[in-house]
């Protein structure tokens, strides 16, 4: 009986099976959690939750000419402010799923992600403003132990209120409230810097920064009080509607590692040497606009926060085109050709960099679409949680190191060869990403088939096991077929979202849309 239970779609579920009766204000469409109005009035909390965390993660670069000057430090100290972000999170991404579930539970682990982001930005703040550049470092180092893990937390509060209805809308509207976070800090923290500078001495501009940085604490506390009202309601519906606590579903087994192909490894190496040339890039883009193409810092910071801007909204579409086309190691390598090609553009010309930002934004979205659904493919269904921690953890410590590395460069050989050292990774990438192509049609994996072959080879897959009679038969999933890699919305409600299928069901008629799907950009 728990086993056709389990298969039910929960789409054709009636949240009006509960037995409890509301009355008065409770009773009105916005408080009963059974009406679409409060539903939808949880989803603006869910997405503000991890608003203040974006918003934050990238204020030294947007400060980063502010932070040098008036911290006194170099470029290779500069970027050790994102360097402590990552490395807790060489660790953490394998445990944040486990934390939920076992230690904390998904309310009161958001919480305490919560304040470890609000701390961690209090402490960074407060660093700047009695100018101690050490208390900077242990504020992001702080504010690293929370960023992540509160995603996964904001991940299966969607799952848990809007699976099986509008959930592919719901992560598209998080990605897009990330992205806006991010685009807002690039541009506002100058001006807000310079308002507060006009009331205070230059000998002692570092309040100024520090001032600048408490307003991103202001921010975080409003995703904490977000956090709090979605803890109140969610519990306040599991009464109401009889459900069981979320959980994130994640399994992680370090042993499986060792069953790792080939193409996963030519995946992860890609990844780390792809996103290298991106995130460390964004950090010091501030400076490197102002500095060769001699932009103010408005124009700078509007330069710099393209790539957000253009991910928020190409995305979409993007992964839309992956989707119905397939084919994806080509787009993994047309996406870094023309990063590659981008960063070339920036190297060795002057044209204007607004061109080529706007490119490498779409070419970014595009390699995280056709990239990360290749994952599930080359992977049985229970590796996907330690495949996913290792290319996290991994994608973590290589950020981490080569942030290090870009600042030191920046201080001792100039831009253009930090230039040159991002082109030397994404030529690494483009190798590996060529070397997937050669591998895969070795093999005959399919991860570059096209979505009209995958569907033709997944029905002849469904007949022959059909017509075998397994006894286990019943118990498969043939939704997601062994040969078709799972869209990049099927990867973020399977996995991403950290809830496993057997906390949830999608109804028969579900089709894949792009707009839920991998991302990795903070």
């Amino acid at each position: 009986m728990a086993e056709n239970g389990e298969k039910a779609p929960l789409i054709n579920k009636k949240f009006d099976d509960s037995d409890e009766e509301l009355t008065g204000c409770g009773a009105t469409a916005c408080c009963d959690p059974r009406k679409g109005v409060h539903r939808y009035f949880v989803l603006g909390l869910i997405c503000f939750l991890s608003f203040g965390s974006y918003y934050c993660y990238d204020n030294p670069a947007a400060l980063e000419e502010n932070i040098k000057l008036d911290m006194k430090v170099s470029t290779q100290k500069y970027v050790l402010l994102y360097s402590l972000y990552s490395y807790p999170n060489v660790v953490l991404c394998f445990f944040g799923g486990f934390l939920l579930d076992r230690v904390f539970g998904v309310r009161v682990g958001t919480i305490i992600f919560s304040l470890f982001v609000l701390s961690g930005q209090i402490v960074f703040a407060l660093g700047a403003y009695i100018h101690s550049f050490t208390v900077m470092e242990v504020g992001r180092f702080i504010f690293g132990l929370g960023g992540e893990n509160l995603a996964v937390a904001q991940n299966t509060y969607s799952v848990n209120w809007f699976k099986g209805k509008e959930l592919n809308m719901v992560f598209g509207l998080q990605l897009s409230f990330s992205r806006v976070g991010s685009t807002i800090n690039m541009n506002v923290n100058n001006p807000i810097y310079k308002s507060f500078s006009n009331h205070i001495h230059s000998s002692e501009s570092y309040k100024a920064l520090g001032m600048t940085l408490f307003v991103g604490a202001g921010v975080c506390m409003f995703s904490l009080a977000c956090g709090l009202a979605l803890g109140f309601l969610d519990k306040r519906a599991a009464r109401i509607l009889k459900k069981e606590d979320s959980q994130t579903g994640e399994v992680i087994r370090l042993s499986d590692v060792k069953d790792f192909s080939l193409n996963l490894w030519l995946i992860f190496i890609i990844c780390v040497a792809y996103y290298v040339a991106i995130f460390p890039f964004i950090a010091l883009g501030l400076a490197f606009f102002q500095a060769k193409f001699d932009l103010r810092p408005a124009q700078a910071a509007a330069v710099n926060s393209v790539v957000f801007i253009i991910s928020a909204c190409a995305s979409p579409f993007l992964g839309f085109m992956v989707d119905k086309v397939g084919k994806n190691i080509f787009w993994v390598i047309l996406s870094v050709a023309v990063t590659l090609g981008c960063h070339c553009m920036m190297a060795f010309t002057f044209w204007n960099p607004f061109v080529a930002m706007s490119i490498l934004g779409v070419s970014y979205s595009m390699l995280a679409c056709a990239l990360w659904p290749l994952v599930a493919l080359v992977v049985p269904e229970h590796q996907l949680g330690t495949a996913y921690g290792f290319m996290q953890s991994i994608q973590n410590l290589g950020l981490a190191v080569i942030s290090q590395v870009a600042g030191t460069i920046v201080d001792q050989k100039g831009y253009l060869i930090l230039e040159v050292f991002f082109c030397a990774w994404l030529c690494i990438a483009l190798i590996a990403s060529v070397l997937l192509y050669l591998v895969d049609a070795s093999r005959g994996t399919g991860l570059n088939l096209s979505t009209l072959e995958r569907n033709k080879l997944a029905a002849q897959n469904r007949v022959t096991l059909i017509s075998s009679e397994d006894e286990d038969l019943g118990k498969r999933d043939y939704n997601v077929s062994p040969i078709t890699p799972r869209s990049a919305a099927q990867l973020r409600l399977r996995f991403l979202s950290r809830v496993g299928q057997q906390y949830f069901q999608l109804p028969e008629t579900y089709r894949a849309s792009a707009l839920a799907y991998p991302h990795v950009l903070k």
